[in-house]
């Protein structure tokens, strides 16, 4: 038997969790990054006398922001989980670790999500 085997579980369901999480981050923040294309074409399609890059780059980088910090989520849940592991492992007591990385990337995609709205309104109300 494997001595605080409960504790170990939810440990790796925990990082199984932000792995998930991590990952949908990366595939949104490409799906915001491709829907900025998409709305760039049929704005030139739109308006035909339109020059090419006359559309603002707020979707490509928010794109990018949040495939940087669907990576980042990844590094420091895998971190995170190491050293919980070895926290449940040790005999002494430990502080707990807080949670104001998950505050911070609630709030970064929050603050993206706000953006891309306004974005998102300004390219339909053109």
């Amino acid at each position: 038997m494997i001595k605080s085997f409960s504790d170990h579980s939810a440990n790796e369901r925990t990082l199984l969790a932000w792995v998930r999480t991590s990952i949908a981050v990366m595939a949104f923040g490409f799906l915001v990054e491709r829907f900025d294309l998409f709305l760039a074409l049929m704005a030139r399609t739109a308006k035909a006398g339109m020059p090419p890059g006359a559309t603002s780059p707020v979707g490509h980088v928010a794109g990018l922001i949040l495939i940087a910090a669907g990576i980042v989520t990844m590094v420091v849940s895998g971190l995170r989980f190491l050293l919980i592991a070895r926290m449940i492992d040790s005999p002494a007591e430990h502080r707990h670790v807080g949670s104001r990385f998950d505050v911070a990337l609630a709030t970064l995609l929050g603050l993206i999500g706000i953006a891309l709205f306004l974005y998102l309104a300004h390219a339909v109300g053109r």
